[in-house]
């Protein structure tokens, strides 16, 4: 007999698939599972959308946006000024968190052009982190404290965001609900378990240090006493933020900013989950369901002005920025070389 007939058959190779860990594939899993989500939501939402606005007269809504008068537009101005700055301080915690010195003018730029980069392209992870990488990266912020920072940022955004919508929950659930026609019950529930999630939170990093891992890498979450200031600073970002499109929409409205705040959070929140830039699409269509009740045109020519000054505005400045930096460092590093070359010619003279 041939000896190679007693020699045992090769075993089949394997698929990529099967050579992954059971977490690898329970997270690829999940990760398809989210992305279906994310594609229904905004698809959902754009059919939402479309319905809502085929009806509208075109000449209406651009009286609608050109009816906002230069009080609004200034107020509309400054309070997303003043959103922006507050989020000059996510980095400037996140920095002190990592233990990090970063003068206060390169933060605030960082911060300001990440968010502003961010929240017009979307994915905030990879283009946050990128930019903030670009100026940090100098400064001697390697790759994975630039990640640990983008995180701590964000988190400092949805403790703000629970904060509020509980707040806001808890004490407008009836008005809420008789704006998106829910039970009065189920907002108050809503609000009771996000403040059991912002104090089980502060509490858990209360007792002792607490640390994670992410991709490998380990990251620090910070106590107490910066959790509070993250909480504080987070709500008050999110209220600046809602007053801007609150101050843009039409007069006679009869909306508390308590109620309309639960109504911004909301749409943001689906926003982020559709993984749509900034939200576009999904935003809209979750602010006009929710004032379905009030002529259309006035609150879509509010969201216009809204996207323009919150979104499109800091999107522009935030590249000129970027570009005055470049070119800044460009400048001083020619001429860090022609000084070094200017020294070398006088040392050869000699």
């Amino acid at each position: 007999m041939n000896d190679m007939s007693l020699r045992p058959a090769p075993a089949p190779a394997m698929t990529s698939a099967e050579a992954l860990h059971p977490k690898e594939r329970r997270s690829r899993r999940f990760a398809w599972i989210g992305m279906a989500a994310s594609l229904i939501l905004f698809s959902a939402s754009l059919v939402v959308l479309w319905h809502v606005v085929s009806g509208i007269d075109v000449d209406e809504l651009k009286t609608a946006f050109t009816a906002a008068s230069l009080r609004q537009i200034g107020l509309a101005i400054l309070l997303t000024a003043v959103s922006y700055s507050l989020l000059t301080c996510y980095d400037a915690i996140a920095l002190r968190q990592i233990k990090v010195h970063i003068p206060y003018r390169t933060t605030a730029l960082a911060s300001f052009t990440s968010y502003a980069v961010s929240f017009t392209l979307g994915f905030p992870l990879l283009t946050a982190g990128t930019v903030r990488y670009w100026i940090y990266a100098p400064r001697g912020l390697s790759a994975g404290r630039v990640a640990s920072l983008t995180v701590i940022a964000g988190v400092t955004f949805w403790l703000g965001m629970a904060l509020v919508l509980a707040w806001s929950m808890i004490r407008q659930a009836d008005e809420v609900a008789s704006l998106v026609y829910t039970n009065i019950w189920i907002n108050q529930l809503v609000g009771l378990i996000a403040a059991i999630l912002v104090v089980g939170y502060l509490g858990w990093v209360s007792l002792k240090r607490r640390a994670v891992k992410i991709q490998g890498w380990r990251l620090e979450l910070p106590g107490f006493r910066l959790t509070v200031a993250q909480m504080l600073i987070g709500a008050a970002d999110v209220c600046a933020g809602a007053a801007v499109l609150f101050v843009l929409l039409p007069g006679g409205h009869n909306i508390g900013f308590e109620t309309f705040v639960a109504i911004y959070i909301f749409a943001v929140m689906l926003g982020v989950a559709s993984h749509a830039p900034g939200g576009l699409g999904v935003f809209e269509a979750t602010i006009l369901l929710a004032l379905s009740s009030y002529p259309r045109e006035p609150v879509l020519g509010a969201l216009l002005l809204y996207r323009l000054c919150y979104y499109l505005v800091p999107f522009v400045v935030a590249l000129a920025f970027l570009g005055a930096y470049e070119i800044r460092n460009r400048i001083k590093s020619s001429r860090a070389a022609f000084t070094e070359s200017e020294d070398q010619g006088e040392t050869e003279a000699v």
